[in-house]
């Protein structure tokens, strides 16, 4: 299992408001369709502004490869980035792969680990 972070950086005269519509009513939808494996998607409050990171899980850099082909292939994704492509000044992507005492190291995500954030509570 891997997981991808992609962080962007919006132009500064960008609302953020108007990526994340975007964003969340005509990309989101069929990212998830096609690329599965959607962990989550964070806004920066401190530091650099107008920074999002997003999370997406895949078994191997294949079926990643595969997806992503599939997904810059259809016309609603097409859509999406003819928006929000002209918003992002930098883009950055990371493959991780957990270790192994990472409470997220297969698909699907699972975890009875003590104290985590899929077992703690408030």
């Amino acid at each position: 299992m891997l997981v991808e972070e992609r962080t962007y950086v919006l132009h500064s005269e960008v609302r953020l408001a108007d990526y994340m519509a975007a964003y969340e009513n005509v990309g989101l939808p069929i990212q998830k369709e096609i690329l599965g494996g959607f962990l989550g998607y964070f806004v920066t409050e401190f530091g650099v502004q107008n920074q999002l990171t997003h999370f997406w899980a895949y078994e191997n850099l294949e079926q990643r490869r595969e997806r992503r082909a599939l997904l810059a292939d259809h016309p609603q994704w097409q859509e999406c980035m003819a928006v929000i492509k002209p918003m992002i000044r930098t883009m950055e992507n990371k493959i991780m792969y957990p270790t192994g005492f990472s409470p997220i190291r297969s698909l699907p995500v699972a975890s009875t680990d003590e104290n985590t954030a899929f077992t703690w509570s408030i």
